[in-house]
Parts: C-alpha cells; structure tokens; sequence
C-alpha cells in the first residue's frame, strides 16, 4: 500500500472514531437512567409545545459544553468545563467577548462583591475573577465537593460545599480565606441565600437544610421530593428542583415549611431552576423550558425539544445553554396563558 493510500486510510479511520465517539457520547447523554422514571413533562392538554415556537433573540456560539450560568449587570457569564473556560456575553451587543481560563468549571458561577466566584473541579480550588474583566484575582483553596453542587453569596460572604461528608464552607471576600466551616447532613452540595439564611439541599437526605449565617449552625430541615438538586428563590420561597420524580417542591423562606410539591415530569441528571419575570424556570435535556406560575403552583407552560441544562432571567430576557449544542440562547419570555 502508498504511503498516500495509508495516510488516506489513517484518516478515514479517525474520522469514524469520532464519529462513534460522538455517537455513543449522545447516547450516553440521553439515554434514560434506571435509577430515574422517564422524562414526560406534564400531561395536561395545551400545557407542551415545541421548543422551535420560541425564536432567539440572540444566538451565542461557545465552545464546548456551555453549562452554568451567571447574571451581572452588563453580562452573562457561562462556563464550559471540558474546555477550561467561562465566557463573557454581552448583553447589550449579543457578542460573545471576554474568556476567563479555569481549570474543570463545574458547580456553579456567582457574582459578588466586583467579582466572579467560580468553583475548580480541576484543581479543587475556588478562582476569584474581576466582574469586568476576567483578570483572576485569587485562587482559594477551596474546592467543590461535587460537579453538580453549587456556590452562593449572603451575609457578607461566599458559600461552597466542599465535602461530601458533608462540610460548607464560609469564604470572606475580604481576605479571600475560610472563615468557617459548618458541618451538614451527607450528600448535601447546592446552597442559596434567602431571608437571612443559607439554604442547601440535600439530595442524599431528601431534605432542605437550613443555616444560620449568625451562629454558623444548621438550625432546621425540611423533607422535599427525592433527590433535590438545584435552588432559586422568588416569591417569598426557596424552589428545589427534585431529580428524583422530576418535581418541584416550594419552601417557604420565613418559616421552613413546604407550600407544594409541583410535578413537572422531569426527572433526571443535570438541570437548572431559575426565577424571573415573576415565574419559576426549570430546565433539563429534552424539555429546555418548564415554567411554573407561582399564584397556582403549577406548571404553565412547557417546551420540549433540543437544548436545555442551565437557565437564568436577566436583562429582560431568558437565557438557556444547549449542553451539547454548543451555544446559548437569548430569549424573549413567553407571553403567560
């Protein structure tokens, strides 16, 4: 055989391993877990639609698997772990512009006090970057305990789960150090802030734990829907996204108590919730879009179809990653039925 006739066959061979790799990466990706029932949104009639209704406004191209998202006031910011970076988009051309270089970003983007705080789980640490223009400013040796766990700001400081067994972790921006570490039930990895508390759901326990920023102690718990996962707050409640059965569970952020657990029909790895333009936005892969109305503490409308794993209101307008689709999109909200 030519040299030529073998390079030409070397080629072709790498051309369809990709091919297979990409193909079993997909049907890794999507393919239906045993441990979950099957994604079917909700069956109410005129409740779904397809996804293709909803035109972008905006179409953002980012390498790589764009995945976690984070609001400034001129921005959004969104991660791609498998490629090492987060990604300045502007809000105001719809370019995409400034990239900040991080090492596995996994487990959430938050920004506060004039800066980004985004979790390594490449290095294990927590990377400080300027809201402005991506220069790192510190590098905290503080690493997330889990890819899909999450980090929030409140009470004057910034918080991130990095144990599984479990231990949270309580940052001053001030000096970029630890100030405390709070001991909480295993398997617990996503924090929120809302009405002068630390809110972290325990998707090993099935409940939602509640922290005193005072007393630096666990001070109650609450029992939500299996396997909890990812938090918002609005409307006066904290709203937990339950892997396990695909539902919502809303807990009053006053008292701790459940208000209502909402099927959705979207059970599974992966996700996001958000709040905004006074409703509850979840997303997962095959249903990009779940809106909940919180006046019924129901699903009021939802989209399935190609995209979806991270969502957040900001600057007026929705803004959803396609995880495997190598973009994000910028969308008007939906008129409400």
């Amino acid at each position: 055989m030519s040299l030529n006739r073998l390079a030409v066959r070397n080629c072709s061979l790498r051309r369809l391993f990709l091919v297979v790799l990409a193909f079993t990466f997909s049907a890794c990706l999507f393919a239906q877990d045993p441990k979950f029932p099957a994604k079917t949104g909700v069956e109410t009639p005129g409740i779904q639609r397809d996804i293709t209704e909803l035109p972008p406004v905006a179409t953002f191209i980012v390498k790589g698997h764009p995945d976690w998202l984070a609001v400034t006031d001129d921005a959004v910011w969104v991660a791609s772990s498998n490629v090492n970076h987060v990604v300045r988009l502007d809000a105001t051309t719809n370019q995409a512009g400034t990239i900040i270089t991080v090492s596995k970003p996994c487990s959430g983007i938050v920004a506060d006090f004039g800066s980004l705080w985004i979790p390594s789980c490449g290095d294990h640490t927590l990377v400080r970057a300027d809201i402005k223009t991506g220069a790192i400013q510190a590098t905290i040796q503080a690493g997330p305990a889990d890819s899909e766990g999450g980090i929030a700001t409140g009470a004057g400081s910034v918080w991130l789960v990095t144990s599984k067994a479990s231990e949270l972790d309580r940052i001053d921006p001030a000096t970029n150090t630890v100030i405390a570490k709070i001991t909480i039930p295993p398997g617990s990895f996503n924090p929120i802030f809302a009405n002068d508390s630390i809110w972290i759901s325990s998707n090993q326990g099935n409940v939602l734990v509640r922290v005193n920023p005072v007393t630096n102690s666990v001070t109650s718990s609450t029992p939500i829907g299996p396997m909890p996962r990812f938090l918002t707050v609005g409307a006066g409640s904290v709203w937990v996204l339950n892997q396990g059965d695909g539902s919502i569970s809303r807990v009053d952020a006053t008292s701790g108590k459940l208000i209502a657990t909402i099927p959705a029909g979207i059970p599974g790895f992966g996700g996001e919730i958000a709040f905004g333009a006074g409703a509850v936005w979840a997303t997962v892969f095959k249903f990009p879009i779940t809106r909940i109305d919180p006046a019924i503490n129901k699903v009021a409308q939802q989209w399935h179809g190609a995209g979806g794993d991270s969502i957040r209101y900001g600057h007026g307008t929705l803004w959803l990653t396609s995880y495997s689709g190598e973009k994000v999109v910028r969308l008007a909200v939906p008129a409400n039925p």
